[in-house]
């Protein structure tokens, strides 16, 4: 796991970023592991956050705590975000993810597309920026150790002033810190978390999408 290094603008418009998350079997090595498997999707090395335990919401009742992150990578030249989406649902196969049974029920791997450089996508496929992304601190905590400046397409505010903006919340907490050391401390105002949950929008309806957000 390489140290977060920020990115700050123009430099984010050529990476995607991706949200990690995990609440079914070892979490915390299921996320790292995603990582070593995303960096063979990256025409250069990925920037990883830290990982935050967070707590499931709107989940069946015993659900146990995801484990988020988020990575930065630069697509190759050839990709595109719908070739990438069809990759990352892959990759969550790879980890036994499978057509879900129950609304929100715990899973191995979750990997969603927030944002591909500056496109914008609105189809049944793919919405991009992830619609509400801007709104959830378990994407925007470990989004911002990567990019604080950084301002989706669509919005006019930065990570950091988003993530300022919500009410805080104790609940979340850092298990593993960039560069793989372990880190254990509730997130402060405005850098915690509401709910380790699936983001949807970001691939097509089916049977593999998580809650609603």
């Amino acid at each position: 796991m390489k140290p977060a290094a920020q990115v700050r603008e123009p430099s984010w418009r050529r990476l995607a970023f991706v949200a990690l998350g995990s609440n079914l079997g070892e979490s915390r090595q299921n996320i790292l592991a995603a990582f070593h498997r995303l960096k063979a999707l990256a025409d250069e090395p990925l920037r990883e956050s830290s990982l935050w335990q967070t707590t499931p919401e709107d989940c069946p009742p015993g659900s146990p705590p995801f484990v988020n992150a988020i990575v930065g990578l630069v697509p190759r030249p050839e990709e595109t975000p719908e070739s990438l989406l069809t990759k990352l649902q892959a990759i969550e196969t790879e980890f036994g993810r499978r057509p879900r049974q129950v609304l929100n029920e715990p899973r191995p791997l979750d990997l969603d597309l927030i944002s591909f450089q500056a496109e914008i996508r609105a189809t049944k496929a793919l919405t991009l920026p992830h619609p509400r992304a801007h709104r959830r601190r378990f994407v925007l905590q470990p989004l911002s150790e990567l990019a604080p400046d950084l301002v989706l397409p669509g919005q006019t505010a930065s990570v950091s002033r988003l993530l300022a903006a919500l009410p805080p919340d104790r609940g979340m907490f850092r298990i593993v810190a960039p560069g793989g050391r372990p880190a254990t401390g509730s997130a402060n105002s405005g850098a915690s978390q509401s709910a380790g949950r699936r983001l949807e929008g970001t691939r097509a309806p089916s049977t593999r999408r998580g809650s609603p957000i």
